[in-house]
């Protein structure tokens, strides 16, 4: 029974451990608002987006700043992305704007690309890249200004609540963002105020959801451009911002920033696939990013599948009853620990429930993000030594 103590201990240590990003101030909703209000640009790259879309820029329509524009840049879609933005209401918008992207130049991958398109449409002293599966409370966009104006970043990334309505996004989205908060452990301090410590640029982290920067930080830096031949552009914008002396803040929407990243299994695997061994490689350096690769592996397996697996086999009497005694103990204080993981990021407790499916397709993701290396396959393009080229 003592053996299953680390398991037991699990919710109190990482409570202890892992420290959330301050939370974004609700200064607007008390009467602040920066004087005068600076125009927003707001950008949406889109490809194959049609499920989306319209709930994206429907609610940012409705954002109760009073200058801003969207621009939505339909990166080739093939399933009337263009068509359903368009016909989103102008709401309190100055204008929105659709535009048709242009063939991906060699050396590019289709995001970055398609911010760039829209950054060089934007009128606005502040751009704001926003990801076209969000939704945002009406009043955020107010708070996330003041907070960029308030402070002394140069970029203002925000997390919000994952927003989970299957079996499959509810078991495994979770692991996946208690996996990254692992590297990140102490980003409740490291990022409050912000982060601008050049030596630390491997620290550096940002939301592709929600990413806000001064229009002249952005171009000071080089804009997308410097990131066009990364996948995980948000994380390595951040890095190559902190690399450059410039500031880095990370806050908690607070449930006013909702993002439901994928619908089905194939599409979590396909989408975290195609980050997750080219981000370790990012944040650690080569040698030491294997070795915990490996290691993260091995611990997947043994944290939380071993222990349910051996309660299987107890079930079956297979193995003795000492060992179904500490199975049961281990697994119950995991089920505790994904039930408050899960709540965490927006999720029913009772997904924990099914948390060593959850670890058996994090664990298929690793491996098989490891095995395809620098080929990434995304939205119908293939990017790396294997692909034939942009379209």
């Amino acid at each position: 029974m003592w053996g299953a103590l680390p398991w037991i201990l699990a919710t109190p240590l990482a409570a202890l451990i892992f420290r959330p990003p301050a939370r974004l101030a609700r200064a607007v909703a008390e009467g602040a608002r920066p004087q005068p209000a600076p125009m927003v640009s707001i950008v949406v790259p889109a490809r194959n987006e049609a499920p989306n879309i319209a709930r994206c820029v429907g609610s940012l329509t409705r954002q109760t700043y009073p200058r801003f524009e969207i621009i939505v840049v339909d990166d080739r879609s093939e399933d009337g992305t263009a068509g359903i933005a368009a016909a989103v209401p102008l709401g309190a918008a100055k204008r929105i704007q659709v535009i048709g992207g242009q063939p991906l130049p060699p050396g590019w991958f289709g995001k970055p690309w398609a911010c760039t398109q829209g950054a060089a449409s934007a009128r606005g002293d502040v751009l704001l890249f926003t990801d076209a599966d969000t939704e945002h409370a009406p009043e955020l966009l107010g708070r996330a200004v003041t907070a960029l104006l308030g402070s002394e970043a140069d970029l203002l990334s925000l997390v919000g609540v994952q927003v989970m309505g299957s079996f499959w996004e509810g078991v495994v989205q979770p692991q996946v963002f208690m996996l990254l908060a692992s590297r990140y452990p102490d980003s409740g301090t490291l990022f409050d105020p912000y982060l601008d410590d050049p030596r630390k640029w491997r620290e550096a982290i940002a939301n592709g959801q929600y990413m806000m920067m001064h229009r002249e930080s952005y171009d000071r830096l080089g804009g997308h451009e410097v990131v066009r031949g990364d996948v995980v552009e948000d994380l390595r914008l951040a890095q190559e911002l902190v690399r450059r002396g410039g500031r880095l803040a990370i806050r908690d929407a607070l449930g006013s920033l909702r993002t439901r990243m994928y619908r089905s299994l194939s599409g979590i695997v396909e989408g975290w696939s195609k980050n997750i061994w080219t981000a370790s490689r990012l944040v650690y350096a080569e040698r030491t990013g294997r070795v915990v690769f490996a290691v993260a592996v091995a611990l997947l397996v043994l944290l939380w599948i071993v222990p349910p697996l051996v309660l299987a086999l107890g079930a079956l009497g297979i193995v003795s009853a000492g060992w179904t005694a500490w199975a049961a103990a281990a697994t119950a204080g995991s089920v505790l620990f994904w039930a408050l993981a899960t709540w965490r990021i927006g999720g029913s407790p009772l997904y924990a429930l099914g948390y060593p499916f959850g670890t058996a397709a994090v664990v298929h993701i690793l491996l098989r993000s490891r095995r395809r290396g620098d080929t990434i396959t995304w939205k119908g393009r293939v990017y790396g030594p294997d692909a034939g080229g942009p379209e």
